[in-house]
């Protein structure tokens, strides 16, 4: 069952050529979930690139902290019909991770604390168009926006920037996460409103 933890309050003009069809712009972050919010502790944290792939790699918290950091701005559209615009982040590229694990995979299924997976094609991973932030808004992330880590593909609909991030589990072939399989769009793009199967 989904929570909402945190109201939606005001909406404001944008432009027009940022806000994909069907939303309204909010200046709140909304909390939605799929079920409890995880309390992971940071000495057992890992973040894990598995499937299809040599060898698996890990890194721990201290590991992933050492890494190559990213600040930057971008918007987020939810499938709920929100968009907050102008949001800050901090993390590293996912393809300062991927360059560890070399792989021929096209899809990759995100997979976090508490069971919840989202399916991704790896080409929506490379190319500066996720990461894995830690910080929103010059603060650690809250868990309840997915802290201590959440993936971050700003792109599409944000149920595939999934929170509580453990991994990527490299695929050579589709499969559905867990929205997906109730019915939301395998993709998910905000432009083309690719909200549930078949849009």
């Amino acid at each position: 069952m989904m929570a909402v933890t945190r109201g939606f309050h005001g909406r404001r003009a944008a432009d027009p050529s940022r806000v994909p069809p069907g939303q309204y712009v909010t200046r709140d972050f909304p909390v939605l979930s799929a079920g409890p919010t995880p309390y992971p502790q940071l000495d057992t944290w890992e973040f894990t690139i598995r499937g299809a792939v040599d060898k698996p790699v890990s890194w721990s918290w201290t590991d992933f902290q050492a890494l190559p950091r990213e600040q930057f701005t971008v918007d987020i559209h939810c499938v709920t019909k929100w968009t907050k615009l102008d949001v800050t982040w901090s993390g590293v590229s996912l393809d300062t991770l991927l360059a560890a694990v070399p792989t021929e995979a096209p899809y990759a299924v995100a997979f976090s604390d508490g069971g919840y997976t989202t399916n991704i094609p790896l080409a929506d991973l490379r190319r500066g168009k996720a990461w894995i932030v830690d910080e929103y808004d010059g603060r650690p992330l809250d868990p309840e926006h997915g802290g201590p880590a959440r993936l971050l593909v700003p792109h599409l609909y944000f149920w595939k920037s999934a929170k509580w991030i453990r991994g990527l589990d490299l695929r050579t072939a589709d499969q559905p996460g867990f929205w997906e399989m109730f019915g939301y769009h395998n993709y998910g793009d905000p432009w083309k409103e690719q909200r549930y199967y078949g849009d």
